[in-house]
């Protein structure tokens, strides 16, 4: 497995981004399609509309956010996409969210790394 990094998709992009994977399920305000370099767009990998509106990325919702995403990245098989797709490259998850601390990038870039270390999930 390749290494996984996450970074805000406002940032400017770098030789050392790797593949650079849009994970959001809304397009980032303000930015156009053509100007922003990435690679692919997950948007079936975010975290549902309902959970999202929920947490609304408040600091004090963060832990049991973490909870219910986990649960649904366990059902997700875009997570088993989104693993082979990476392979041993190195990959860089954006995200559009203010906060670098609390976000769903944070918790995806974590299960990846560990769903990778366990192997391959059954389909």
């Amino acid at each position: 497995m390749g290494s996984i990094e996450i970074k805000r998709v406002y940032e400017p992009c770098s030789r050392g981004d790797g593949e650079r994977i849009l994970v959001d399920r809304l397009w980032p305000r303000g930015l156009r399609k053509r100007d922003v370099a990435i690679d692919r767009w997950e948007k079936d990998i975010a975290p549902t509309p309902l959970l999202r509106t929920w947490f609304g990325h408040r600091a004090d919702r963060f832990t049991e956010f973490k909870r219910r995403y986990r649960e649904q990245l366990k059902l997700n098989p875009a997570v088993t996409e989104i693993l082979e797709a990476i392979g041993d490259r190195k990959a860089t998850l954006l995200y559009a969210a203010r906060d670098t601390a609390v976000n769903h990038a944070v918790v995806l870039a974590e299960f990846l790394k560990k769903s990778a270390a366990r192997g391959p999930r059954r389909k």
